[in-house]
This record gives C-alpha cells, structure tokens and sequence, in this order.
C-alpha cells in the first residue's frame, strides 16, 4: 500500500509539472491563469478538509495521550530524563531548521504573486507582547477557539482535559474511552483525506508551474536540497550528542538503525519502522525496559525531523511570499511549533497541519501551503528516518543515564548483543 501511495505520489508530480509546462508555453498568459485557477479548486478542498480536521484531531489525540502519562509520573526519575532530553533536542531541531532557511534563503527572491494578497502578517500580530501572548493562549470558550481553529487555546485546553482526567482514580473510564475512540475515528478520517494528497499534488504543481513557469523547478530544488542539507546537520549533532553521553557505542548503534531508518526512509513513515527499532536497540545493549519506555514517548514528544521541516518550511513560504517576521515573531513562531508539535504526533502528513495552523496564527493565507505541497513526500521521506534516528539516540541515552546499557565493546557495529531481559 505504502509503495503504491508513494508510485501515486511521483506520478501526481511528472504528471503536474508536464500539464504545468504545457498551460505555460503553449496557452496565453490570462488562459494560463484562468486554467491555474481552475487546478487550484482541487488544491483549495484538499487545504479545506485538513483545515476541517484540525480542531477535533488535536483534542483527541491529546488528551488520549496525555490521560495516560501516569506511566512516566510512575518511573519518574527515568520519566524526568527523558523529557528533558526530548525538550532538549526539540528546541535544537527548531532552531536548526530556522538557522539554515534564514542561511540558505531557498525561497528569497521569488515574489509569488499572491504576495500582495497579504503582504505583512495579521495587524493583531504585529504588536505582541508577551503578556498579549499569554493571555492569548487561555481560551475564553473551547467551542469558540475550535470554530476559530486557534491551535494553541485547543492545546491548552486539551492539557487541562487530559491532566483531570489521569489525576482522576478511576481514570475517568467512559469519557477516555470515547476520547481514544475518537482519536482512532479522526485519525482514520485522516488517513482518508491524506489518500487525495496526490490529486492535490498534482493540482498544486501544475497551476504552480503554468504562472510562473518551469523556473519554479529550480526553486524546489534549492528547497529540497537545502532541506536536506540541514537534516545532515541535524544528524551530525545527534551523532556527536551520542558520541558525548555514550562514547564509542554511538557507532553500532547507527549502524544497528540503519535498517529501521532505512524503512522508515523509504516508506515516509517513522510508525513503520516502529517494530524494527524495537527489535533492533537490545541488540546493541539497550535495556528493553527503557527502549519500552523511551519510544512511545518519542513517537509523540521527541519528531526531531518533523519540527526541523516546520521552520524550515514555514520560513521558506514566508520568503517566497515576500514577507518578513520580526525576531520577536519568530521567536513566538518556534513556541507555538514546539508546542502543536506534540499535539498530532503519529498523524500521516502531520507537518502540513502544524504549519498550516501556523500559517493562521499569524494571519496569513493556509493556501500558500500550497507552495510546498507538490515537494512534501519527497521531504516526508527525510524527516521519518530522522525521527527514527532521534528516537533511537534518545533510548541509547537514557539507557546509559541509567545505567543500563549492557557492555558490547569488543564487538562490530553489525553484531548483534545479547538481548537484555
């Protein structure tokens, strides 16, 4: 199913850049953009129904993960560790990611046309302060923030939910059941809207290419390869972070996630490659209590790849766009990442929600999503294989913090260990 999507994917893309070229070498200027603006109706429902799962996907999912963090308050002390770790390496992929797009400038110069539609964010934004800021996150009704799609007042409500609910003796049975079974059906409408990803593809790229032309092409390489180039970066401090706490043994782990990484790299999904980190971290010593404890949390706390691509892609669109943030408003940029970051964690294409609601929080248009949205799978691919990295660095940390991280020195990075009990 995986490799049939990501067939589908490729083909969306030749097939939008080829229809692209055609609309832009062969029809008048104003049929080019009038057929733009007929492809663009595809890419405007697609942008519609993600928008429309935004609220009740984040709320559920949160709280459902939330209401069962009594296990980390059980461990505590390993449950401590790991949260500042994952809080740690959260805050370096931010402003990794926002370090190089400002570096690179992938999408400076392109003046898109609907530059002018909005050229500086939102009025409200403008003069933020933090007690604005503050205040901002504290929503006066729940039903308002959801109708209103404001991310931030759904998180903090979701907090509140989710802590009552795990502070409760009985857990509060029946409504964590329906939370969880909501959760499941959102997800699952989810991964029905993702399934049109390529009609919008294909809708995005071709009314893209036939208004400003195949030069467009040269733009999203510089994106992908920039891309790409600060994922390296990414992955060279996590190798040195491991090498710092573990020494040596940083060396058979990544030759150990290799596969894992591998998988998740091929199928754009780190959950896929869920199993085989699993089974793959005991083999190089690391407690399977702790890589039980460690990766479940990482999977929802700890999308070092995915947030490393929110900034990098939401500083990309603003640049194409000709719009520029204040160092105070990137600064709130990075808060309101690393905080809706955790709250759709598992959910396939989960970036383009987190961005798009960025996109929002500072009033600007979630169609120029739109400008990214032909080039995700290729990126999509990256950032799963460094989630998994990430992870699998993590556990190998903890593991040695807590001293359980059985010795293999002796042995090749292939070889596998004996498996702890």
């Amino acid at each position: 199913m995986n490799r049939r999507f990501a067939l589908l994917i490729v083909l969306s893309m030749v097939l939008g850049v080829g229809v692209g070229w055609a609309c832009n070498q062969f029809l008048s200027v104003e049929q080019a953009k009038s057929t733009a603006e007929g492809l663009s109706l595809i890419t405007d429902i697609f942008l519609r129904l993600i928008k429309m799962i935004i609220a009740p996907l984040v709320f559920t999912t949160l709280v459902a993960g939330i209401a069962h963090m009594e296990d980390a308050a059980a461990v505590g002390r390993i449950g401590a560790k790991t949260m500042g770790w994952f809080i740690c390496a959260s805050i370096v992929s931010l402003l990794i990611g926002l370090f190089m797009v400002h570096l690179l400038q992938p999408g400076a110069g392109l003046h898109m046309q609907t530059a002018t539609a909005a050229a500086t964010p939102a009025a409200s934004t403008e003069a933020f302060t933090l007690k604005g800021f503050i205040t901002h996150l504290v929503p006066t009704s729940i039903v308002d923030a959801m109708a209103k799609n404001e991310i931030l007042q759904i998180v903090v409500f979701s907090l509140f939910v989710g802590t009552a609910v795990a502070a409760l003796d009985d857990k509060a049975p029946s409504i964590l059941n329906l939370v969880e079974q909501g959760a499941q059906i959102m997800l699952k409408v989810t991964e029905f809207v993702m399934s049109t990803a390529p009609f919008a593809i294909f809708a995005a790229l071709a009314s893209t290419i036939a208004t400003q032309g195949v030069s467009m092409l040269a733009v999203y390489g510089k994106f992908v390869l920039g891309f790409y180039a600060t994922m390296g970066v990414l992955w060279v401090l996590l190798f040195i972070a491991g090498f710092v706490v573990i020494g040596k043994r940083v060396l058979p782990l990544f030759g150990v996630i290799r596969t894992p990484a591998l998988l998740a790299f091929s199928t754009a999904s780190s959950e896929a490659a869920y199993p085989r980190i699993l089974e793959s971290l005991p083999k190089v010593g690391v407690s399977r209590r702790i890589v039980s404890f460690v990766l479940p949390l990482g999977y929802s706390f700890n999308l070092d790849g995915s947030m490393l691509y929110c900034t990098f892609a939401t500083i990309f669109i603003t640049q194409a766009h000709g719009v520029q943030l204040t160092v105070q408003q990137q600064i709130f940029m990075l808060l309101l990442l690393m905080v809706t970051s955790k709250g759709i964690a598992g959910v396939p294409r989960a970036s383009l929600v987190v961005i798009m609601a960025t996109l929002t929080y500072f009033g600007l248009p979630e169609a120029w999503i739109a400008l990214v949205l032909g080039v995700d799978h290729l990126l999509d691919m990256g950032r799963s294989a460094t989630n998994v990295v990430g992870n699998s660095v993590a556990a190998a940390v903890v593991a040695k913090w807590e001293g359980e991280l059985d010795d293999i020195e002796g042995q090749d990075p292939g070889e596998p260990a004996k498996a702890p009990a």
